[in-house]
Formats: structure tokens, C-alpha cells, sequence
């Protein structure tokens, strides 16, 4: 049964909505990867905001106010029209909410047990269910009205891909006849001190697979698509999802779990390496995520295919980097081009070399894959088409 990705709302550091982000994606725009001072002490680091004031929570929804759910709702706004004719289409409980994310509402969280530790008592703001990981859906349904599947899926960085993959299966089982699914992370200042502990933050912008590479810049961003049965030009037409629990943070090395889930994508759409176009690569720009993404891509695509990393614009989002560069695939597609490989053009020789996208190059073939990597060794890779 095929997925069709009927609508498209995004919020990100690249811009607010298709058209904005459209532009400084494929013109390989890193302007809104800002160095911003405050996020961890005595470091001043690249990050990649959303400039400007949100959407304001609605005020019957006050209790759920965070940045997670004001991104959250700036996508929505995008294409309220499509899903308020999705849910007068279908009903409300016919209508499923498949969110990742992997910060929620812990910045206001954090504010406030840094009040209560000064102060010796909570804001009178402060509500619990702002920072539980289900947030985002709850809020997303208490919204729209909606009674069908709501949930967050929290898989780290794979979580909103994952939420595309368990959106399908609600309509593939019956259970929805639409879902919204996606993805939301806000900055906030406990992801990127745990990421500065790790040592895997930059201080300058990411660095893709280059030798020179030295760490990760975080990002923030919504994302919501609309998958139903009724036909689009768009489709999720495979995942694959593997897990390879070599290492509570480090990849495996050799690169077999991201293999695995990419031939798991190709198989569950039925198509070969060189029927792939374009792939969005997970590089992150750490040491060992590039080293082992480029050897499976290498041992893959026997005969290249077109592949960038698209961090060094939007940054690393997290729980919704998945559904953000699926996004990516999505424009690309709408657009005929394909997202530039923004580095320093310095490739490190103990990698295998890969075929990397220009400023300029158009989409030749109309499959796409899009890597997502995580903790814990999770691996998921989607396939974006053209509809069949």
C-alpha cells in the first residue's frame, strides 16, 4: 500500500515554510548557523535558531506553552487547511498523530528547577507535562480536537524517521485513514552542555566528511507532513531500520548497521543502488559517524550516486532531523534539484571518496534516501519518491 506525503509544513534555521526553505537549501545558505554566546559557559558556538517570535500558544492550551509546541504549531499553521480537511474528510478518530522528538519542553523544565533551586518553589507557570516526551502529539491533538493514535516515539536522532515508518503502519493496519507525523526539537542549554561533555561540539561551522572535521552544530525545527492513501505526487515508497547496539554513543565502526538499514529501505520499495538519485547523508561531521556512514555508502553504492550533508546549513536537529531531511527529499523533488554539499573541499584520505552534490546539480533520478543515525545504535533510512 503506498504512503503518500500529502502536505509539507517546516520550520528551521533554513526558513519558515517551503518556499523560504526551498531557497537557502539549494542555494547551500549556512547564514542561519549563527556563533551565539550563553548555551554552555566560557564557549561561544555556532548554532542553528529560529530567529524571530513563534506562533503564541492558544489560551485555552496555556499549560502546554514551550518552544517545542510554539514550533510545533508554526508548522501546523503551515497546512492547517489540509489537515482540517483531512479530519472533516475522515473524522477525528480517524486521524493519527506520529511525532519525534528528544528535548520536548525540558528547556522550560530546566528554567524552572533553576527558579526552584534560587527561589525554593516552582513558577507559577511551571507544569509538569510541559517537558514528558509525549507533549508535543498531546498538544498537537488537544488542538485540532483530534481522538485518534497519538504518541511521540524518543529514538534519539532517528526518533522523527521512525515516526514516518510507524505512521505508515497505522494506515497499512487500518487504524488511521490519515496521519500527521514528523518531527520537533528546540534548542535548549541541557542538549548542547551534554553534547560540550561529550566533547562533540564544534566551535566553528560542521564539517562534513572532511579531514578537518571536528564536531557537531546544533539545530532546532518542526516538521509535519500529512501521510493518507490519497494519492500525491510524493510518496514514502521504503524504510529500512536497524540496530546495531554496538555502543551507548559510538557508532559501529565498520558500518554494518547502517548497511543493514539501508538495504532494508531498498528492499521494502523493491528498487536497486543506481535507482537512487540523491542521498541525504546523517553526516554530522564527527569523527567516527563520518568514517563509518561514507565506508557503508561506499560499500553500497558500488557505482556513486549524489550525496550531501545538509547540517552544515540547517544544523544537527535530532529528534527532528529525520523528518527534516526527509523534508529535504520532499523539496527536492518538488524543486528538480538537490541540496549542495557545504564543506572546506578537503576530504580526509582514510575515507573512501563519495560523490558529492553541487551548488547547482539537478535531480536526474526520482528516488531519494535519506540516512538518520543515533545513540544506542539505532539506524533508520527512508526512500522519498516519486509516486508510482
Amino acid at each position: 500500500m503506498t504512503a503518500y506525503l500529502n502536505a509539507l509544513g517546516v520550520i528551521c534555521a533554513l526558513g519558515r515554510g517551503q518556499a523560504e526553505v526551498s531557497r537557502s537549501l539549494f542555494a547551500g545558505d549556512c547564514s542561519g548557523m549563527r556563533a551565539e554566546s550563553g548555551w554552555v559557559p566560557e564557549r561561544v558556538l555556532p548554532v542553528a535558531s529560529v530567529p524571530g517570535a513563534l506562533a503564541a500558544i492558544p489560551a485555552h492550551l496555556g499549560q502546554q506553552s514551550s518552544r517545542n509546541n510554539q514550533l510545533l504549531l508554526e508548522a501546523a499553521l503551515q497546512i492547517e487547511g489540509e489537515i482540517r480537511q483531512a479530519i472533516a474528510t475522515y473524522g477525528p478518530s480517524r486521524v493519527g498523530i506520529v511525532l519525534g522528538t528528544s528535548t520536548s519542553g525540558i528547556d522550560e523544565a530546566s528554567r524552572s528547577l533553576g527558579h526552584y533551586l534560587r527561589e525554593h518553589q516552582f513558577p507559577g507557570d511551571y507544569d509538569y507535562q510541559q517537558q514528558e516526551l509525549s507533549a508535543p502529539a498531546n498538544f498537537l491533538a488537544d488542538w485540532l480536537q483530534l481522538s485518534g493514535p497519538a504518541y511521540v516515539i524518543s529514538t534519539a536522532c532517528t526518533s522523527s524517521a521512525r515516526a514516518l515508518m510507524s505512521a505508515r503502519r497505522l494506515l497499512d493496519l487500518g487504524i488511521c485513514d490519515a496521519v500527521i507525523c514528523g518531527g520537533v526539537d528546540s534548542l535548549c542549554k541541557l542538549t548542547l552542555n551534554g553534547f560540550s561533555a561529550l566533547d562533540a561540539v564544534s566551535n566553528q561551522r560542521c564539517n562534513p566528511f572532511s579531514v578537518n572535521r571536528n564536531g557537531i552544530n546544533i539545530g532546532e525545527a518542526a516538521v509535519l507532513f500529512i501521510m493518507s492513501r490519497e494519492p500525491a505526487p510524493i510518496a514514502l515508497l521504503g524504510s529500512g531500520a536497524s540496530c546495531d547496539a554496538h555502543h551507548i554513543s559510538a557508532p559501529e565502526p565498520s558500518g554494518k548497521g547502517a548497511l543493514q538499514s539501508m538495504r532494508k529501505a531498498l528492499a521494502s520499495a523493491h528498487l536497486q543502488p543506481g535507482q537512487i538519485g540523491y542521498l541525504n547523508l546523517h553526516g554530522t561531521a564527527t569523527q567516527h559517524n563520518d568514517a563509518m556512514e561514507s565506508l557503508a555508502v561506499a560499500h553500497l553504492f558500488t557505482e556513486g550516486v549524489a550525496c550531501s550533508s545538509t547540517k552544515p546549513m540547517s544544523g544537527h536537529t535530532l529528534g527532528a532531523a529525520g523528518a527534516l531531511e526527509a523534508a529535504f527529499c520532499w523539496l527536492s523533488l518538488t524543486h528538480g534539484r538537490v541540496p549542495p554539499h557545504v564543506w572546506d573541499a578537503q576530504p580526509d584520505p582514510a575515507l573512501p571518496t563519495l560523490n558529492w552534490a553541487r551548488r547547482g546539480d539537478t535531480l536526474e533520478k526520482r528516488c531519494l534516501m535519506s540516512n538518520s543515525f543515533a545513540f544506542g545504535g539505532n539506524n533508520v533510512s527512508l526512500i522519498i519518491g516519486e509516486a508510482p
